[in-house]
């Protein structure tokens, strides 16, 4: 009888894991409950999918914080580049936008989880819509099939492909994190990464969006991180593509304190902005103050800025001194917001924490507990920044894995 792999999990990492498998010429059993595959891949990058970064190895890495050097024998061997060509012969075109992020020319996310389905298909891969309840061993340990809830498969070896905890509607429950520890390993505790923050002071300008804006995140008062892009006001704190990157910097809300702050006018320095003020000062000289900033500032932010600039709101524009537009222009440059937390998992783009990097194998993605287990995707303990990092550690493991379980079943 022909050896079998199970791979559990129908999402990008299990997709790719049984397609490196069956080229190899493995007899495949992908188990997904979904009625279709690759359902969170679908919803990524705002339906567009953003493959992968055009990026090599060391870059790749730069951009993994948790437990990036784990991932150098997979990178190694499947960088950004390496995930651009498979698809492309899967004949899903492709662009490479700012921050050498990659999509489908189409920009249709479905297009991409299509072509992997079609290979599916093309390799004979036996498609089962069924949840895996656990991995069976034998007495020795091994792996011997997989339990459903609507039948067992015999298989001598299994990918652990389910995901993490995040965007739960798309299948990811933490079941593979609770079947791991059935096979004796270690999860590391599960939060979130790019996710929104809770905040101190956002509510009056909930639904406000700023585009081309600064943002620098202080840890214990130590600039940590600064970067560029749109941000998001919410009734709970912060969000929107800058604060998700940030988020992923953040991560001991348990022991240190975190600070957002943003320049509002990150286009001029100290003295230009000086400049600016003097020139719609002059504008509005005969002006109250509040009425004064309409072509600096939007209208929903302005109430925000003259409370916190301690300028009486309505003294006129002529009467303010030097110091005064000082202050101004300081909170401009440096307005700051008290994080208070992550917002939940389950608002998170992605897991942070999963299976204990040293209990698999960097090379193959097999487990050092159960022979025959092996692991890839977001189950691992590892996450990245946006940008397409974390889909090609998804592509990345899920090939190492599907190829190494193809060899231990020769």
């Amino acid at each position: 009888m022909n050896k079998q792999l199970a791979v559990i999990g129908g999402g990008a990492a299990g997709m790719m894991a049984a397609i490196c498998a069956a080229r190899k010429g493995t007899a495949v059993t992908l188990l997904e409950p979904n009625e279709r595959l690759g359902k969170k891949l679908n919803i990524t990058g705002k339906g567009r999918c953003n493959v992968t970064n055009d990026a090599a190895c060391e870059e790749l890495l730069a951009n993994v914080p948790q437990n990036g050097r784990f991932l150098y024998s997979a990178f190694s061997r499947f960088d950004g580049r390496g995930t651009m060509a498979f698809f492309e012969e899967l004949s899903v075109p492709l662009k490479v936008e700012r921050g050498r992020r990659v999509f489908p020319v189409s920009d249709r996310a479905f297009d991409v989880s299509a072509a992997l389905e079609r290979e599916l298909r093309r390799l004979r891969v036996t498609l089962v819509r069924d949840r895996a309840v656990c991995v069976l061993t034998d007495e020795a340990g091994a792996v011997r099939g997989v339990k459903g809830e609507k039948g067992t498969y015999p298989a001598q070896a299994v990918v652990l492909a389910t995901g993490g905890v995040s965007y739960r509607g798309t299948g990811s429950t933490g079941e593979g994190h609770r079947m791991a520890a059935m096979l004796g390993h270690t999860v590391t505790p599960l939060t979130g990464s790019l996710v929104p923050l809770r905040a101190d002071g956002c509510a009056e300008l909930q639904g406000l969006s700023l585009r081309n804006v600064g943002l620098t995140v202080y840890e214990n008062g130590k600039k940590i991180y600064t970067d560029f892009g749109e941000l998001l006001f919410t009734h709970f704190g912060v969000s929107g593509p800058l604060v998700l990157s940030s988020s992923a910097h953040m991560r001991h809300f348990d022991k240190k304190s975190y600070r957002l702050e943003l320049d509002l006018k990150p286009a001029l320095d100290e003295q230009q902005l000086d400049k600016r003020l003097l020139s719609d000062f002059q504008k509005h000289a005969n002006s109250d103050f509040c009425n004064a900033l309409g072509e600096l500032l939007p209208q929903k932010l302005i109430p925000a800025a003259v409370e916190r600039s301690g300028i009486p709101p309505h003294e006129k524009v002529h009467d303010l001194t030097r110091e005064q537009r000082a202050t101004l222009r300081t909170l401009l440059k440096h307005w700051s917001i008290d994080v208070l937390s992550p917002m939940p998992v389950e608002n998170a783009i992605i897991t942070s924490g999963g299976v204990k990097v040293g209990e698999i194998d960097p090379k193959t993605m097999a487990s050092k507990k159960a022979p025959g287990l092996y692991f890839a995707g977001e189950i691992i303990d590892v996450d990245a920044y946006t940008g397409g990092f974390n889909l090609q550690i998804a592509w990345a493991t899920g090939k190492a894995a599907g190829e190494a379980a193809a060899e231990y079943l020769k």
